[in-house]
């Protein structure tokens, strides 16, 4: 058997739609991923950007289990000493909803130059409207439970 080696200019562009109401967050970032990294693919090659563009769509409404809608917090650092700051969920999906898909998804990519560009292919919006419709996205089935 031989192994055929794709470079990002013989990838062809693909485009995929995640609606975000219909899937629960981890398991869509873990396809989001998947898919921005190309490995959904045979013509997968580790060293290139292969993989699709994704557009999730009602980021406010992504679905979680359990009691993690009431427990979670994202914590980041200011820089300045003792300056960690949590912030609960509830509190980001009402102030900016698009961070939550987001940073799922960035914390299943590498952590290279190669996963930076690949998170650059994620686009994530509010409501139901964006502007890569002439893109021609194809809609993503719910995925089971």
């Amino acid at each position: 058997m031989k192994s055929t080696f794709v470079s990002s200019a013989q990838a062809q562009e693909r485009w995929v739609i995640y609606d975000a109401s219909e899937h629960t967050l981890g398991r869509m970032a873990s396809k989001i991923a998947m898919q921005l990294m190309g490995k959904d693919r045979p013509t997968y090659t580790a060293n290139q950007l292969t993989g699709a563009h994704v557009v999730v769509i009602h980021a406010e409404k992504a679905r979680t289990t359990g009691i993690k809608a009431d427990t979670k917090t994202y914590a980041h650092y200011t820089g300045y000493a003792g300056g960690r700051k949590d912030i609960a969920m509830e509190r980001v999906r009402a102030v900016r909803p698009e961070d939550i898909v987001w940073l799922a998804v960035r914390r299943m990519l590498p952590k290279t130059k190669l996963g930076h560009d690949m998170l650059r292919r994620l686009k994530v919006y509010k409501g139901a409207e964006h502007p890569h419709t002439a893109q021609k996205p194809v809609k993503q089935a719910p995925t089971a439970k």
